[in-house]
């Protein structure tokens, strides 16, 4: 199995940065995992990766944003990541939007809406109000078409192995 997006040329560095994070995606889709990838990045260098691995960890966290963020932490040597870009190729859950906020995240950039858990405005909407600490800039619907192809790809892959 190749990546499928590979003949993707980017228009700009949002594009750029979320393809990387397509990549990530895709090697949860290999894994059987959701394929959803995150890349967190600091003046134009991706710093840290994750994707999803809930199934390899039996861990319901081990969400990519939650295992890019953390590092993140580690390579920053600080659980504050300021003046960083986290992309991620599906709008973030509650879980993973607070930890966006609580590592202070200045800018959320992130592919396809999850109407079933997106916390951006598909199910609920934590961005919506000011947050008493900090705010978060958000960039939505790069590579929106891609981000939602691999989803669809995989769950139709998994119902037809049912």
């Amino acid at each position: 199995m190749t990546f499928p997006f590979s003949t993707l040329a980017p228009q700009n560095d949002d594009e750029r940065f979320m393809l990387e994070a397509l990549k990530e995606a895709w090697k949860a889709f290999k894994a059987k995992e959701v394929p959803v990838g995150a890349v967190l990045v600091l003046n134009g260098r991706v710093i840290a990766r994750g994707h999803n691995q809930m199934e390899l960890l039996r861990d319901a966290t081990a969400h990519a944003e939650m295992l890019c963020l953390t590092a993140g932490e580690a390579a920053l040597e600080n659980w504050r990541l300021a003046d960083t870009t986290l992309y991620c190729t599906a709008e973030p859950c509650c879980m993973c939007a607070g930890a966006i906020f609580l590592t202070r995240v200045p800018t959320l950039v992130w592919g396809t809406k999850d109407l079933r858990h997106g916390a951006n405005g598909s199910w609920i909407d934590l961005f919506a109000q000011s947050h008493p600490t900090h705010n978060v800039a958000i960039r939505s619907g790069v590579l929106q078409e891609p981000c939602s192809a691999l989803l669809r790809d995989f769950f139709q892959k998994r119902r037809q192995e049912v």
